[in-house]
């Protein structure tokens, strides 16, 4: 580490810049992996970009649901945002550095925007539990104002909560050679930098993800399962699909979502590897805000619908 990148505070060297290596032993391959990632940005960009411009600008679609997916969509662009352009740009040089100021700023960024599609993605099962389990009841009880309460609550929890977070792992020293085992600033590979005991701030900070992360979690797989329940009730096979096709979106959103997640966060400290590490995350961080558009066009009908009629008008 050059002297740029650390002082000294005793006999000890605390970093002030961190290196990530996630990419370090593919470096013939960082070109290839440069277009991959650049590709599937821009097609996660473009796709929500037009799923926020299709339910805008067609006034069938400005209901609760799709007003669930608009902010999901807003929150997919800007959770991908704070993670991607920095790897592309770190696969096109050699040395992949960071500040600490710029480190935190993506860690807070990053965590709060992870927490909040947690939140949303329980509102969103909430929204589809009223459609379907009480539906002569869905006009009073997701109107507007309980719609705005819901993301507004949503935004609140991820701020407060992950703010408190990352400001504590920040007040942590961090010493030795400020090599991540990461290509980003995510949370268990820069406590791992840390030069003091953290297991009991670890094990609060386990709690706190099992806290605000299952919470939401459990909200989701509650209202499904009462969902399942309501649909196997209904008698015509007619209206049991198109009961089933209405949710069927959000729960392989959830699965791709909360699946990587768990697996990354939930793990016990001796449990990560960089290698999974790496790859779970890019899972949840890559492929999953990739994938959403895709399965939100193609398995709903009335944006699929939509999307024909536009592409007919067009000269």
């Amino acid at each position: 580490m050059s002297s740029s990148e650390a002082i000294m505070s005793g006999n000890q060297s605390l970093c002030t810049h961190f290196t990530f290596v996630a990419f370090s032993s593919l470096a013939e391959l960082q070109p290839v992996l440069f277009i991959v990632f650049l590709t599937i940005y821009l097609f996660t960009m473009g796709g929500n970009l037009l799923i926020i411009g299709l339910i805008w600008g067609t006034p069938s679609l400005h209901t609760p649901m799709y007003f669930f997916l608009v902010n999901l969509s807003f929150l997919e662009m800007c959770y991908i945002t704070s993670v991607v352009p920095q790897m592309l740009v770190h696969l096109l040089v050699e040395i992949k550095t960071i500040s600490m100021g710029r480190c935190a700023a993506q860690m807070y960024v990053f965590s709060i925007l992870g927490l909040t599609e947690c939140c949303l993605l329980a509102a969103m099962a909430y929204d589809r539990f009223v459609a379907i389990c009480h539906p002569l009841h869905y006009s009073l009880l997701m109107d507007t104002r309980v719609c705005l309460k819901l993301v507004v609550a949503s935004w609140t929890t991820g701020v407060v909560v992950e703010s408190a977070q990352t400001t504590w792992i920040f007040t942590l020293p961090f010493c030795g050679t400020g090599r991540i085992q990461h290509f980003f600033c995510d949370i268990m590979p820069v406590v791992k930098l840390a030069c003091v005991d953290t297991s009991h701030n670890e094990t609060a900070l386990f709690a706190i993800s099992v806290l605000f992360i299952m919470t939401p979690c459990l909200l989701i797989l509650c209202s499904y399962v009462r969902i399942l329940v309501t649909i196997l009730r209904i008698p015509s096979a007619t209206g049991r699909s198109k009961a089933f096709s209405t949710c069927s979106s959000p729960i392989l959103v959830v699965s791709l979502f909360y699946g990587t997640a768990l697996f990354t966060y939930l793990q016990p400290k001796a449990a990560h590897t960089p290698e999974t590490d790496t790859a779970t995350t890019l899972m949840y961080t890559v492929v999953t805000p990739a994938l959403n558009p895709v399965i939100y066009t193609l398995r709903n009908k009335k944006i699929e619908t939509n999307m024909k009629n536009i592409a007919k008008k067009d000269p």
